[in-house]
């Protein structure tokens, strides 16, 4: 055989689930033709690996980067933890694949969180936009908020005709490629919808065997509310479930997740391994009645002279309670603040907290962001108890805009794989492979990534396991991984010593079965 890659001699973690095994690992058209003592074969690149790891290229099932994937400096911090694909389209907001003023909504409503962008109406559009732009692959969740308010904007309640016409664009979003849905129901419009929308629209992915993906309605105190409507939209529409970056109190949760799954449903879940939270300042801040405004209301609502004086009853004193736990990330128009907590952006503006809070909320139209600690209800114990759960799968939550974000998306992979691998024993090497690869890869349907046998497209990463380590902190947030040098995608080298090369191999990929 004359191969376009070999690796010779790394313990190759293949993601079945078995131990690692010292071997040779050839690849012929971006594909893996063989593993095993390949003493016979002839490669243009040939890689000697012994006392590496060569693991199958790991899926984020839970990206943020849909506008701003094109950027090489994300594309690094990806790959050096190494991340070869990302699922996006995440938590029901989206400006790809929701039509022109739905994307133009979800660009503008997540524009903290997923990045700006030019609404991209289809998903074969949104391809062609990747195409030659990329070092990694991305697959695409339908985006249900941006969808619905495609069609009905902000309303909080669609008749059957309009839930039928919804379901139509579901289905027509599947023929085009779409690796599931995903609702965000902490978030406009997703917050209005029920469960009888939602069981309407799963119809279609039962029938293709794509996964509803959900952030929930509830988490941490409020997680039975959030998972028993999970639950109930499996039980009565048959589809399997992905839960969101998944958080609270690991022992009830778990024992909910399996009697579930006794009872025959399917349900998956991803989460990160960190403390703290992040999403637009206005989500740990805001009573609900103003979360359900449209932007322009809330902006209009906190403008009026009196806002603070308006809120409800012990509001001041929960903002107060948070001044040192919540720390701003993304502030547009001011930078400044960015890196602060809410009591030293207060003390720096000589403003009482709780007004600079909705004054910064109106300010930006609701796009700050913040990170912030997770309540007693999620401690170490709960992170570890769900990782090691067999319906776990990693995802970052990884969000790359603002000056000052959370470290999870520049050290998710690499923290699990140096803290919860090599120092915590949470993980074999080959479960680590399974949680992190294969499993996302056979849920999101993407062709045979996550594993290394013959056949499967040939996305690797070679790794130090000594020296593997996660370098980002809530103080640096923006430093890269290390002890991840060189990672394929379809077998063609993207990172080499640590650093990107010039090729752009990457593909927007669509469900395969």
């Amino acid at each position: 055989m004359i191969a376009d890659l070999l690796v010779r001699g790394a313990g190759v973690v293949d993601g079945s689930g078995g131990a690692p095994v010292r071997a040779d690992v050839a690849v012929v058209d971006g594909l893996i033709a063989a593993v095993g003592r390949l003493a016979g074969v002839t490669a243009a690149e040939v890689v000697s690996a012994p006392g590496s790891l060569l693991l199958p290229g790991f899926i984020d099932a839970h990206s943020h980067t849909d506008a701003v994937i094109g950027q090489a400096h994300v594309q690094h911090a990806l790959l050096r933890q190494g991340v070869t694909t990302v699922v996006t389209g995440q938590d029901g907001v989206s400006h790809a694949g929701a039509g022109t003023d739905g994307g133009a909504w979800g660009s503008r409503y997540f524009a903290g969180i997923n990045g700006t962008a030019e609404p991209v109406g289809t998903l074969a559009e949104y391809r062609a936009t990747l195409s030659g732009a990329l070092r990694v692959n991305t697959a695409h969740l339908l985006p249900h908020g941006s969808m619905r308010y495609q069609r009905a904007g902000l309303r909080e309640r669609l008749d059957a005709g309009e839930v039928a016409t919804l379901r139509d664009d579901v289905e027509a979003g599947l023929v085009d490629g779409a690796v599931g849905l995903s609702t965000g129901l902490h978030y406009l419009p997703g917050v209005h919808a029920d469960v009888d929308e939602f069981v309407v629209l799963a119809g279609p992915l039962a029938a293709a065997g794509r996964p509803y993906v959900t952030h929930m309605r509830g988490y941490e105190d409020e997680w039975p509310v959030g998972l028993d409507e999970v639950l109930a939209i499996a039980r009565r529409s048959g589809v399997g479930a992905h839960i969101s970056h998944l958080h609270g109190p690991a022992q009830e949760i778990l024992a909910t997740i399996d009697r579930a799954a006794g009872d025959g449903l399917d349900l998956t879940f991803d989460s990160y391994p960190y403390l703290s939270g992040f999403s637009l300042l206005s989500v740990p801040l805001l009573p609900w009645d103003l979360l359900r405004l449209a932007p322009e209301d809330l902006v209009e609502r906190l403008s009026r002279p009196g806002a603070v004086a308006r809120m409800p009853t012990g509001w001041r004193d929960a903002v107060g309670r948070e001044l040192d736990r919540i720390t701003l990330a993304g502030v547009p128009g001011r930078p400044a603040l960015e890196g602060l907590t809410l009591r030293a952006a207060a003390e720096s503006l000589g403003r009482d907290a709780p007004t600079m809070v909705l004054d910064l909320i109106a300010e930006t139209a609701g796009a700050v962001t913040a990170v912030f600690q997770q309540p007693a209800t999620s401690t170490e114990d709960d992170v570890r108890a769900l990782l090691r759960h067999r319906g776990h799968m990693g995802g970052s939550d990884g969000i790359f805009v603002g000056g000052h974000p959370h470290p999870r998306a520049w050290g998710t992979f690499a923290r699990y794989l140096a803290r919860h691998v090599r120092d915590l024993g949470d993980w074999t090497w080959a479960q680590a492979a399974v949680h992190l690869a294969a499993a996302p890869g056979a849920r999101f349907g993407l062709g045979g990534r996550g594993r290394i046998r013959p056949g499967a497209p040939a996305d690797l990463v070679l790794l130090d396991p000594q020296t593997v380590t996660d370098t980002a902190t809530y103080a640096e947030p923006q430093r890269l991984a290390t002890g991840i040098g060189d990672v394929w995608v379809g077998g063609v080298r993207v990172l080499r010593d640590g650093e990107l090369t010039g090729s752009r191999p990457g593909s927007a990929l669509t469900w395969q079965d």
